[in-house]
């Protein structure tokens, strides 16, 4: 246990440049209790012991503003960065030296049964915001953007960003160029669409007011 809880603070200056001492590490992180309470309650969870399970989880909860259901299985060394609104559900697996900041939603979608919330690789770093809703898995030493919204499957060594999530790099290589000046935003998309279809719509009716004008016209000398 305290080779587990020496492991959990390295972790934290490993991974944090503001750490200063140890003291402070265990006693004002709020990520690191957060996974703490979590190794309780998933400890009564694995004991069918559900109710306290939760009991612990929901008071981890609201002590810390990161909600991990008990079912989680979490390897060694998972490091929470500023972790207010980090949710992990019950079927996620989380592998070892991974990174979450704040925000970080890994989620499910629907209401099966069985696995439905994602597998999280060794040495992943998820940023903030992002959201990734299914179970599928993030293979190993990838990075998921800011905000991004992650629906299917990620390579190892991968880069994600954008919504839904796009691969921009793998294995080093530059996959997809994206240009972060211009980053699409499917509200803007929507009102172009309208817009050229608005413009179609004008021309076919000037089309049709100029063939009924020269018909009129015809009409008119022909009397």
């Amino acid at each position: 246990m305290w080779k587990t809880i020496k492991s959990d603070i390295s972790a934290v200056f490993d991974n944090d440049p503001a750490a200063r001492s140890w003291f402070e590490v265990a006693f004002t992180y709020s990520g690191l209790h957060a996974i703490w309470w979590h190794r309780i309650g998933h400890w009564f969870f694995k004991k069918r012991m559900f109710t306290i399970a939760r009991i612990v989880s929901q008071f981890s909860r609201f002590m810390t503003g990161i909600e991990i259901h008990p079912g989680a299985v979490i390897g060694k060394r998972l490091f929470i960065d500023h972790g207010m609104g980090v949710v992990i559900g019950e079927t996620c697996i989380i592998g070892d030296d991974v990174t979450l900041y704040q925000g970080v939603t890994l989620g499910g979608t629907g209401k099966e049964k069985g696995k439905r919330h994602p597998t999280i690789g060794n040495n992943v770093i998820i940023g903030s915001g992002a959201k990734i809703i299914g179970s599928f898995t993030v293979g190993e030493n990838s990075r998921v953007g800011p905000n991004t919204v992650v629906i299917k499957e990620v390579p190892p060594n991968s880069t994600v960003v954008c919504i839904p999530g796009k691969i921009v790099k793998r294995d080093g290589v530059r996959v997809n160029r994206l240009d972060h000046t211009s980053l699409p935003d499917p509200v803007i998309d929507i009102f172009e669409g309208l817009q050229k279809q608005i413009n179609e719509l004008k021309e076919e009716l000037e089309q049709e007011r100029q063939r009924n004008g020269g018909t009129r016209q015809h009409d008119a000398q022909s009397v």
